[in-house]
């Protein structure tokens, strides 16, 4: 199996990063079959929401923003939902989007809320549990608040955080959580989402601790926008590389319509 990583480099106003990182895997099946070619492309919507595209299977991440976020995206077959909160379900965007065809993977909390005509294409993971659709490994992770000024945000046991693998890759979304016993312990991970923002979630310092305990290859920051203030990015990446160069910080574009 040979791993090679594509950036594609382009810029929005000269300013943004681009808003694309994608990854390309090469299988070799057999010598009668040759080597089939499998991309992992991983597109940034806005904030919690993304999208990813694995060969023929597409999945989207917390899909919020309307039909117009995901203007000449491809549909999902899977919808993972991390939580009930506004930036993570948003009925408004599942209800004008074709999710005719998709798998939803919620947690209970979210099946709650959804309206009867999905309930067919609902599968419901809680925290600690595991599903594979379409090839793709699914685990769903705790996500909660520690802090006592924050624990009623996200209270223990509601939301997931997901770890999904694709052939050799494992890639994790934290949803939104602080650095929690749960997310130190994981192993094996090559790209990992992380949350920083405050009130809700945690510090560009605890999200730097927990990725220096289990140690992804790549670490992307995302759902850094707070109330009021934005995580500082650059201040998480230089906690992280001051004690680990080996962790690679990539940086997307998670708000288009926004200078940060």
């Amino acid at each position: 199996m040979v791993l090679a990583a594509i950036l594609i480099i382009g810029c929005k106003e000269d300013k943004k990063q681009p808003n694309t990182s994608s990854d390309t895997i090469k299988e070799d099946v057999s010598q009668s079959t040759g080597t089939i070619e499998r991309k992992v492309q991983i597109i940034p919507i806005e904030h919690a929401t993304a999208v990813i595209e694995w060969g023929e299977t597409t999945i989207y991440i917390d899909p919020t923003g309307g039909a117009a976020a995901f203007e000449g995206q491809k549909k999902p077959d899977i919808i993972l939902i991390t939580d009930i909160h506004g930036d993570h379900f948003n009925l408004e965007t599942l209800e004008a989007l074709d999710t005719s065809s998709a798998t939803f993977i919620v947690p209970q909390a979210v099946a709650d809320d959804m309206p009867e005509q999905y309930a067919q294409q609902l599968e419901i993971l809680n925290n600690g549990e595991n599903k594979e659709l379409y090839q793709v490994g699914i685990e769903a992770i705790p996500m909660y608040n520690l802090r006592e000024d924050a624990k009623n945000f996200h209270v223990k046991g509601r939301g997931n955080g997901y770890v999904l693998t694709l052939d050799d890759q494992r890639i994790y979304f934290s949803g939104d959580t602080e650095d929690i016993s749960e997310m130190r312990s994981l192993k094996n991970i090559d790209k990992a989402f992380i949350c920083m923002n405050l009130p809700y979630t945690m510090t560009e310092e605890s999200a730097a601790a927990a990725v220096l305990d289990f140690k992804p290859k790549q670490v992307y920051p995302y759902h850094y926008r707070g109330r009021p203030d934005v995580s500082d990015v650059e201040k998480f990446k230089n906690l992280v590389n001051a004690a680990n160069q080996d962790i690679e910080v990539v940086q997307l574009d998670w708000y288009p319509n926004e200078e940060y």
